[in-house]
């Protein structure tokens, strides 16, 4: 993991989904899946899936700052990473684990994913409002290995795409006429 790189912590599904969004972005040096927001200390994966202990699947990003920056990064994670406006569901994936959360590690960032949400809600791009919750980052516990860059260790193992990548690179072509 860099040192000394800022970052950003959102929620947004499954972290996988949100994993593979990101790791792509210009100027991502690092990411983590983990778990955010709940009431248990080091969850496991078994425990956060259940539901039971208040946790999001969340990834931890660190970025270039010379590369790119938290405003580009969160305009991504409102209008193309995922569904802001699903309360606590993403594709297949329901209850409170899989919710919609920008959690800051400072008021610059907590103010820019006020106005941000603010302004994409002006813009009326989804019919209904973004529920995001935009919450003080909490501790963060890192998935299990198993977790980290799944869909890339998925492909070198099959040969294949997951079908999860294969399905949402579909819609997003259909959405925006891009891959």
């Amino acid at each position: 993991m860099p040192d000394n790189l800022p970052k950003a912590t959102f929620a947004g599904g499954c972290f996988w989904c949100l994993e593979s969004e990101f790791r792509k972005q210009p100027g991502v040096v690092y990411t983590v899946s983990g778990y955010a927001g709940g009431h248990v200390e080091n969850p496991s994966y078994e425990q956060v899936s259940q539901g039971r202990t208040g946790h999001a699947e969340a990834l931890e990003i660190y970025y270039d700052p010379e590369k790119t920056d938290y405003q580009t990064l969160l305009d991504h994670f409102l209008r193309r990473a995922h569904d802001p406006t699903t309360k606590d569901a993403q594709w297949v994936d329901h209850g409170s684990q899989y919710r919609s959360a920008i959690f800051y590690h400072d008021d610059a960032q907590k103010q820019m994913a006020e106005d941000t949400i603010a302004r994409i809600n002006a813009e009326k791009i989804y019919k209904n409002p973004i529920v995001t919750e935009v919450v003080a980052a909490p501790t963060f516990w890192p998935a299990e290995d198993y977790h980290q860059q799944y869909y890339e260790k998925y492909e070198d193992r099959t040969g294949q795409a997951h079908v999860r990548v294969i399905a949402k690179e579909k819609i997003k072509s259909e959405k925006y006429g891009t891959k």
